[in-house]
């Protein structure tokens, strides 16, 4: 059975506010533009809303030349896509060292302001490479400063699923996917191996275990129980939860909301648990 590509979402800076667009472009790392800018602290760790949930109020917007971040009672900032690669900071993502590239102080300038702690803004160069994890990765998959993976499929009907359990309406903005899938029961995507989604084949080599980010409202950067309370009694299987899937693309090319997800490979689900799927 044939699905629908509802939703793509794309982060320009990891851990700050997401962009939906309807279409985009797909390279080697993933969207075009997704987690190619993050921030570090002085030792060139990466920065997340898990220490710091600010950074949700923070919002991105692309233009053809620009990143624009924009943030409460602060004047917006400009980024030039197109800027020159600045000085090497080392900079590490869980246990990757990643090649990244200075922007500007007055980026760091910007950021540290609102966020009360110093902070650098890097890039990933146009020449780095980052390797994807080899256990569940070819050897030329890559991505940019994702957590792991260049994707994170959810379908429409798991929230759905979720929000029925916990008695809520909370937005797959707190769940940070960058393809939703529309018209598959809940949780179908657990058992998905291969699909398409028009010209482009992806893999799914595992799910997504999740942090506290979900408990953070992307509108006021409170925190709470939810969904994690309601996943740990529900999606719990190894001291994680899970909800959602990695995924790797196998094609570059254009992604369009609206297309049609064909699946070409399913197996048991990942997370080993019932899934509504028929």
């Amino acid at each position: 059975m044939d699905y629908q590509l509802s939703g793509i979402f794309i982060y320009p800076v990891k851990s700050l506010a997401g962009i939906p667009v309807t279409h985009w472009n797909v390279m080697a790392t993933g969207l075009q533009y997704d987690r190619k800018w993050m921030l570090v602290d002085g030792s060139g760790q990466f920065l997340s809303q898990r220490a710091l949930p600010k950074m949700a109020l923070i919002k991105t917007a692309l233009t053809e030349h620009h990143l624009t971040v924009s943030a409460p009672n602060k004047p917006d900032l400009s980024i030039s896509l197109n800027a020159a690669n600045g000085p090497a900071i080392k900079s590490i993502i869980w246990h990757d060292q990643c090649v990244a590239s200075h922007v500007s102080l007055e980026a760091d300038a910007w950021f540290s302001n609102f966020l009360g702690q110093n902070c650098r803004l890097v890039y990933q160069p146009e020449t780095a490479i980052r390797q994807v994890d080899p256990q569940f990765a070819h050897p030329s998959d890559q991505t940019a400063f994702s957590d792991g993976f260049p994707f994170l499929v959810i379908s429409e009907n798991s929230l759905v699923s979720l929000n029925a359990a916990m008695q809520l309406n909370l937005t797959m903005a707190r769940f940070r996917p960058n393809l939703i899938i529309s018209g598959c029961p809940a949780y179908a995507e657990d058992s998905w191996r291969e699909i398409s989604i028009g010209a482009i084949d992806f893999r799914l080599p595992k799910p997504c275990s999740r942090c506290i980010v979900p408990t953070i409202d992307p509108d006021t950067a409170e925190t709470g129980k939810e969904p994690l309370a309601t996943l740990n009694k529900l999606r719990k299987w190894q001291n994680k939860v899970y909800f959602g899937q990695n995924a790797l693309h196998d094609q570059c090319g254009i992604l369009t909301v609206g297309a049609t997800v064909r699946v070409r490979l399913t197996g048991e689900n990942q997370p080993p648990f019932k899934s509504d799927a028929v």
